[in-house]
């Protein structure tokens, strides 16, 4: 279901380097989700605790001004989550725009879309995978940052003693994502 966000005027686009960002919201058992697009693919997902009209105010700062109600433009994105919290979808076939994320943090959300369904890894075998055997904290900054948590899976990547650890979406939501796949 979709859910309308109304937020200030802002300017309209100037020039042919603006960013739209078309955004839409989703219904799911985490509660509603933010889905937001650039043409280059999905640029962010945000839970309700975040404050979906904060980071729609983030995305016109960060990324460009305008920023749309999608018009059918992230329907794809939109059936494949859903398709994901039925238990029908193990991962995503969605076009992803990082450029919320540079340098190392971009290294390891490449490396999360590796980490297969149903399987979690720990913060440090990450880190080893990016050629940075010490970088456990740096990976775990990585993973709380992630502009697009459920599609870039940093819910599969846990402490090495075994406890989930924190979560974008909370420790609760983690959980969750990690039962549902477990199932």
């Amino acid at each position: 279901m979709t859910t309308d966000m109304h937020l200030p005027s802002r300017p309209a686009a100037a020039g042919p380097r603006v960013v739209d960002i078309s955004y839409r919201t989703v219904d799911g058992p985490l509660g509603p989700l933010l889905l937001a697009a650039t043409p280059a693919g999905l640029v962010r997902i945000a839970f309700e605790r975040e404050g979906h009209d904060t980071v729609l105010a983030r995305l016109a700062r960060d990324v460009g001004p305008r920023v749309v109600r999608a018009r059918g433009g992230l329907d794809d994105a939109a059936r494949q989550v859903d398709e994901y919290f039925a238990g029908r979808r193990r991962s995503f076939d969605i076009a992803v725009d990082l450029r919320l994320t540079r340098g190392f943090r971009r290294t390891v959300l490449a490396r999360l879309r590796d980490v297969a369904y149903g399987t979690t890894e720990t913060y440090t075998s990450v880190a080893a995978r990016t050629g940075r055997p010490r970088g456990a904290r740096a990976v775990g900054s990585a993973c709380a940052t992630n502009p697009l948590p459920i599609v870039v899976p940093c819910h599969r990547v846990v402490r090495s003693d075994g406890v989930i650890g924190e979560y974008l979406g909370g420790t609760a939501a983690k959980r969750a994502l990690l039962s549902l796949e477990a199932a």
